[in-house]
């Protein structure tokens, strides 16, 4: 029998890589022009740009329970940024995706399963918790750099504004991981520094907190201070509100590309 190289568990998957490549060419393509439909290209480089960053929450999560202590993590494949490995792909891939062809939101998803009782300390419990979002963060750093910077002032129309949403599906998703409410990645950070009986009272609820984040988002007053919050956000950070909104005009390329003239510069 051939032995397994202890590194196996840790290789990156051809999936991810696959999404990797098809982010770069879908990027150049918006960029350069070169594509025939520029709305096509923008809706590949966010569903792909959107898809690595759900694999590099997932893999943050992974990462540190792994270092608390969970050493069963390797072998469920959750270090190779493979999706397919993921232990609620609907939740953690395709609902996020849909969510954001329908509604232009970064829904934050569960994924990997963890060991707690491996993981020892409650500030290690909170630190995996806390990893994910911040990987959202993080990115929506990263992403909006160029625009804080001084460094999209030149750049294609459609390509800034395809950046400026895909920053934004980061804000969201940040913000709304971090809320403190059961199932999110907030209450995550929050349960360990808790009593066992307030824990005990909670649990049954925590299958239904995301449903509820979303019920509250339908309520148009709590729905619009949420989108002047993540506005506020972006504009501190350089981007405007009117680069994500066409950049989700853009997205949606079925229903026809903005009209470059009404674009402000």
């Amino acid at each position: 029998m051939t032995a397994t190289h202890p590194r196996t568990d840790r290789r990156i998957s051809p999936i991810f890589l696959a999404l990797v490549a098809v982010l770069g060419v879908s990027a150049w393509g918006v960029w350069s022009g070169f594509a025939t439909n520029t709305g096509f290209a923008v809706f590949l480089f966010v569903v792909s740009g959107w898809i690595v960053s759900l694999c590099l929450h997932e893999y943050a999560h992974a990462r540190t329970a792994l270092h608390g202590g969970d050493l069963s993590i390797g072998a469920k494949g959750y270090l190779t940024l493979n999706p397919l490995k993921y232990t609620h792909a609907l939740l953690s891939i395709v609902l996020p995706v849909l969510f954001v062809i329908m509604g232009g939101i970064g829904l934050p998803g569960g994924a990997v399963f963890i060991e707690r009782d491996r993981v020892r300390g409650r500030l290690r419990h909170s630190l995996i918790s806390a990893a994910g979002p911040l990987v959202n963060a993080f990115l929506a750093l990263a992403l909006t750099a160029p625009f804080w910077l001084g460094a999209m002032d030149d750049a294609p129309v459609a390509f800034r504004c395809a950046l400026a949403f895909l920053a934004m599906l980061q804000v969201t998703a940040a913000l709304l991981n971090f809320l403190p409410v059961p199932g999110l990645d907030g209450y995550g950070v929050l349960e360990p520094w808790l009593s066992y009986r307030i824990r005990r009272q909670v649990e049954p609820f925590a299958p239904f907190g995301l449903l509820a984040v979303f019920a509250c988002l339908w309520i148009p007053e709590v729905n619009a201070v949420f989108w002047t919050g993540i506005d506020a956000v972006l504009e501190a950070l350089g981007v405007s509100w009117w680069e994500t909104a066409y950049g989700l005009e853009y997205f949606r390329f079925w229903e026809g590309e903005p009209p470059t003239g009404l674009i402000p510069r």
